[in-house]
């Protein structure tokens, strides 16, 4: 598929997207990893960073508001409609352009660091995305960026659930099956019935890689590997919020943090 197709399903994704993450729908992110993805996040403050795949903007303005002077991008312009509309409201000096991954239009060297949160395994030539990362990195920057868990979410992915169907562990499957390009569909769990009628199921072109495959691609291109974490929800927040039972059981998400050498 290409990137103009694949932002074609994003176009139509991007307004029921917006709207349900915004009224707190998407319970994966904000509880889960967008907290342990800042965690890990090393010192940004006044450093030029850029987000690859930003769509409507909620975690570049998160790292704006540590004080980095951020550059948003994506494919999808509805993503940055609604990303630019909280821009001008809520000024952050953020820049957000209409871009794809695999072509970035920046000069070589030309950002501190950059993130990509829940994006990376969306894009279809992962490999030339992340060379393009390398190219746009000054040396000694970070590249820092959250995937569904390789080794979990795979293209054989079923919940196996106890007799009051509760999730206690997956049936995964088709590991091996690499470069597979698949179009998942599914929405927020938490949102209310009406709302999940009102907008049906997202349809999103996806991409599969083994955890080697995207470790060896990272050192082909020149990076250093820096830190890895699986994020899981601690006790608090799982009582807060029960949506998350299963991140409890099983590693969903991976984040990994890498540097281009000095």
């Amino acid at each position: 598929m290409k990137a103009e197709e694949v932002a074609a399903y994003w176009e139509r994704n991007a307004t029921a997207w917006t709207k349900m993450a915004r009224l707190g729908f998407d319970v994966c992110r904000n509880h889960l990893n967008t907290p342990c993805f800042l965690n890990m996040l090393p010192e940004v403050k006044g450093l030029k960073g850029l987000d690859v795949g930003c769509g409507e903007g909620f975690n570049t303005r998160l790292v704006a508001e540590r004080g980095a002077q951020l550059t948003g991008i994506d494919i999808c312009e509805k993503f940055l409609g609604f990303a630019r509309e909280s821009e001008a409201s809520e000024p952050l000096g953020i820049d957000y352009q209409l871009a794809s991954a695999g072509d970035l239009p920046f000069d070589a060297g030309s950002f501190d660091f950059a993130i990509a949160t829940m994006s990376m395994m969306d894009i279809p030539n992962i490999p030339a995305a992340v060379a393009e990362v390398f190219r746009v990195l000054k040396p000694g920057g970070f590249f820092q960026f959250s995937i569904c868990h390789p080794c979990f979410q795979t293209p054989l992915f079923n919940w196996a659930k106890d007799e009051n169907g509760e999730p206690v562990g997956l049936v995964c499957g088709d590991y091996f099956n690499e470069e597979l390009e698949q179009v998942l569909e599914w929405t927020f769990t938490s949102a209310p019935e009406e709302m999940k009628k009102e907008f049906g199921n997202f349809t999103i072109p996806t991409y599969f890689k083994t955890l080697s495959g995207w470790l060896n691609m990272l050192l082909d291109i020149g990076f250093v590997l820096e830190r890895f974490l699986e994020p899981c929800p601690d006790a608090e927040t799982l009582a807060k919020y029960p949506a998350l039972k299963g991140t409890a059981k099983v590693a969903l998400f991976l984040h990994i943090r890498c540097r281009k050498p000095l």
